[in-house]
């Protein structure tokens, strides 16, 4: 029995100047948001914060999908850093010190579960049924010169469209205290790609 590829699972048709494009016609934009620590705050903070981002969910007229990895942390990357440190450090009490700081560092991650967050927003475009089609034929299809114009056109409108949404995001969002970064097109690239590759991150690194 022949396996279908791991890319026939995967609805994205492509990726265009941090656009995605699935399979339907449809599109996506995908952006980075920051956390705020709302317990720490006081009761009227926390009452202001719920008051603006009520307000944001009112204002939209278009859904907005929330997204919330959790991943180990991996601390491999910074204590290599510092065992670099340590390799040219001429200072004997700071070799100490920093070989003791790697020591305090490897218990501290390797005795808990130590997780990191990211939050993202996925945020939808979906043209009018009759051009969907001619949406995805427009990445798959070489046409004259006016033609591949044209197309070039209606994807610049549609991804202002896009930006525009972006933007009431971002607005409403900073009202809260949440800043956003928009993914490109590799950002998107490796985030799907450590979704549907999570082994990697447990790979040993490459000296």
């Amino acid at each position: 029995m022949k396996s279908n590829p791991s890319q026939d699972f995967v609805p994205i048709n492509e990726i265009r100047e941090g656009i995605m494009i699935l399979k339907d016609g449809s599109m996506r934009a995908v952006v980075l948001a920051t956390s705020i620590n709302f317990a720490l705050k006081s009761t009227e903070e926390q009452e202001s914060v719920i008051y603006q981002f009520q307000n944001f969910l009112n204002s939209l007229d278009f859904t907005v999908q929330t997204y919330i990895q959790s991943r180990k942390l991996d601390i491999r990357p910074y204590v290599a850093l510092l065992e670099d440190r340590l390799r040219v450090q001429t200072s004997d009490l700071m070799k100490i010190q920093i070989s003791e700081y790697i020591m305090f560092i490897k218990g501290l991650t390797e005795g808990s579960n130590i997780m990191t967050k990211s939050f993202f927003l996925v945020i939808p475009y979906a043209p009018v049924s009759n051009t969907s089609k001619s949406i995805i034929k427009m990445f798959k299809k070489k046409d004259d010169l006016e033609n591949q114009r044209n197309k070039n056109d209606d994807f610049e409108e549609i991804k202002n469209q896009i930006e525009q949404r972006i933007s009431v995001v971002e607005q409403g969002l900073s009202r809260c205290g949440v800043k956003i970064a928009r993914l490109g097109s590799e950002e998107l690239v490796e985030l799907f790609y450590r979704i549907f590759n999570p082994g990697d991150a447990e790979k040993p690194i490459k000296m």
